[in-house]
């Protein structure tokens, strides 16, 4: 059967909208299933009102989770609330109002009853947090109502704490905890107004998008990007940017265009992703294939998912290019051209970015803070100035402002498409004529990421791996010259193990809503030594779960 990856979506792919909504009100989780409870992935809980895992019950006990572990941390600030263009995130977000109303605590949502990305929450709460103490109790934080990249029949409901960026696990599983009890009291414990009868002053508001999009001179060189006059096409995906891509090109006088102004709750104008499912992610080529046909028209192309923390960036000469590759452009470009960072600023990737940073960090003579998957790892250097730089292998990356103080603790989808822009305005050269001079200089990376089976059991051992149960010494020729089960950059445990090689390496760790473990591998030699790579991780995986 011919796949339909890449191909515009049907009408049989749509979601019926009004079904989805109805499912948010009309059903009932089931604390007893595993699958209906609150959990938390990187730092939101993310599920469908069609399947009982995002209803009206999980967000007001949600909502009331926060609020209750607020107090615990004696935060009595604002919080920011934003939504983006999924079905399920309007409903949600009156939800929260509900919750945080009847609580008593001071909300903020977007002055123009518009969408909000995350970096733009996540700006939003440092800029108000930027005068008070750490400890201060008046502090600001945030929840942003978006599932990100995922399918239209999803919702999602983040948590960002005063430090702007994502929960770590202490504060997500304090409050899933929380919230999974409140359902199974049957909100007994959750305060509650209705939306209808809250009185809207009760309601604040803060414009979140003038405070981002006036602020963006701190940290992208606009003017050189004026001057330049190149044609910047960008694509908001459907997503919450929409409006900010429109506002950048006419404040600052840019050749910008916004290749698709539409904001549809179906995604009809997508085109399908590998899986032949409507997915707004901007590093997948079949997502992004309506956008890669428009690649002669523009000097650079960019695109971003449904709340703008990924980034996607297409070349006139090379098409979509690989997140891995953007990554070191953009690093070896930005320490070359903001003087204001501190000499000993870090450079921070996730261990399962490319070795291509790793190279670009030496030849730059800065430190490489290598930390498990998750942006959560980022937000202390980003917040006081030690990582300059930090992205991780999905698309999501941010950086400081010129000056070096925090623009934003959480990925930021907008400003790196923007970067794309300025290196291209500044250098003459795009991303991607920059990345095969880095690979002259530093080995040509071939890099993919698989799925293997494993059952649950096979899969808590990975997790819980430790270097020792690797008795092999050679990995495709080359000697093992590292074994990991904590990450180097911060000693945190990775939750699987990485083996590394002079000019290759893999990583495996186990999935957390499939029976696979995922299986990430790279190798400078080419793809016929990639392909022996990931034929003997297998072998060296398989033997340590005692396969």
């Amino acid at each position: 059967m011919t796949s339909r990856a890449g191909l515009p979506a049907e009408a049989s792919d749509l979601i019926d909208v009004d079904e989805l909504i109805a499912a948010y009100y009309d059903r009932v989780p089931n604390p007893a299933v595993s699958a209906e409870r609150v959990a938390f992935g990187t730092s939101g809980h993310r599920g469908s009102s069609l399947s009982g895992s995002f209803n009206e019950q999980h967000i007001l006990a949600t909502t009331q989770a926060i609020v209750d572990y607020r107090r615990t941390q004696g935060i009595t600030g604002p919080v920011f609330l934003g939504r983006d263009t999924h079905a399920l995130s309007r409903p949600a977000e009156r939800s929260a109002i509900e919750v945080l109303i009847a609580n008593g605590v001071e909300v903020l949502v977007d002055s123009r009853d518009a969408w909000v990305p995350t970096p733009a929450l996540s700006h939003a709460i440092l800029t108000f947090n930027r005068a008070l103490a750490p400890d201060a109790a008046g502090r600001a934080d945030g929840i942003v109502v978006t599932p990100s990249h995922n399918p239209p029949r999803d919702g999602g409901f983040k948590y960002n704490p005063p430090h702007g960026g994502p929960a770590d696990t202490d504060a997500t599983g304090w409050i899933a905890t929380r919230a999974n009890e409140l359902i199974e009291a049957g909100l007994d414990g959750v305060q509650r107004v209705r939306f209808a009868d809250i009185n809207r002053e009760r309601i604040g508001s803060y414009d979140f998008r003038d405070s981002y999009v006036r602020d963006l001179p701190s940290i992208i060189d606009i003017d050189a990007i004026k001057r330049s006059g190149i044609r910047i096409g960008a694509d908001p995906m459907g997503g919450a940017a929409v409006e900010y891509w429109a506002r950048i090109g006419e404040l600052f006088g840019l050749e910008l265009t916004v290749v698709n102004p539409e904001v549809d709750p179906t995604w009809r104008f997508m085109t399908l992703d590998w899986d032949e499912k409507i997915r707004m992610d901007p590093s997948s080529v079949h997502a992004m294939a309506s956008l890669v046909a428009k690649k002669g028209s523009f000097d650079v192309l960019v695109g971003n998912d449904a709340d703008a923390d990924r980034h996607g960036i297409v070349t006139p000469d090379a098409g979509l290019m690989n997140p891995n590759h953007y990554l070191a452009v953009a690093i070896d470009y930005l320490f070359a051209h903001r003087p204001g960072w501190a000499r000993d600023a870090a450079i921070g990737k996730t261990l399962v970015s490319s070795m291509i940073i790793d190279r670009v960090a030496e030849s730059l003579g800065r430190r490489l803070l290598e930390v498990p998957v998750g942006f959560k790892w980022f937000v202390p250097g980003l917040l006081d100035g030690t990582v300059a730089f930090g992205g991780e292998e999905s698309a999501g990356a941010s950086f400081l402002r010129m000056d070096g103080t925090p623009w934003s603790t959480d990925k930021d989808g907008i400003l790196l498409c923007l970067l794309a822009a300025e290196i291209t305005a500044v250098t003459g050269k795009s991303p991607s004529e920059r990345y095969r001079e880095l690979e002259a200089a530093f080995g040509s990376s071939v890099y993919q990421r698989i799925d293997a089976p494993a059952t649950p059991e096979q899969k808590a051992t990975l997790g819980k791996l430790a270097p020792d149960a690797v008795s092999a010494t050679e990995l495709a020729g080359e000697p093992i010259i590292a074994k990991l089960s904590h990450a180097p950059g911060n000693g945190a445990a990775i939750g699987g193990l990485k083996v590394q090689t002079e000019h290759a390496w893999f990583a495996a760790r186990p999935s957390g809503t499939e029976d696979v473990y995922k299986l990430y591998a790279e190798s400078l030699l080419g793809p016929e030594h990639l392909a022996q790579v990931q034929d003997e991780a297998r072998a060296v995986v398989s033997a340590a779960l005692g396969g």
